[in-house]
């Protein structure tokens, strides 16, 4: 069984441009990990400073490692130094999947 995460955060406007190579740092750490099938960040275009977020793991175990690894330390203490605020992510977990 697959875990996705999806969600948002949001960042100040202004601290986008400030934030976005501690987010490119974090994508490629994270894609390299072991259990990582997908990572990735999407800025949306009508609403300036929300960020899209979107993972799918492995399982569980790969998500636990993930929370404990350096890259993470160091993009949460990014997400302070530039104000990121309001995350909502949910994750759910698959049993199966299908192309649309």
């Amino acid at each position: 069984m697959s875990v996705i995460i999806a969600g948002t955060m949001r960042v100040p406007p202004e601290n986008l441009a400030g934030l976005k190579p501690h987010m490119l740092a974090m994508l490629a750490a994270s894609r390299a990990e072991d259990g990582c099938l997908t990572y990735s960040y999407g800025a949306d275009v009508g609403e300036p400073g929300l960020i899209r977020v979107f993972e799918a793991w492995r399982d569980q175990a790969a998500i636990d490692a993930h929370f404990k690894t350096p890259h993470m330390a160091a993009w949460r203490a990014a997400g302070a130094q530039f104000g990121v605020f309001d995350r909502k992510l949910i994750a759910y977990e698959t049993a199966s999947e299908r192309p649309l």
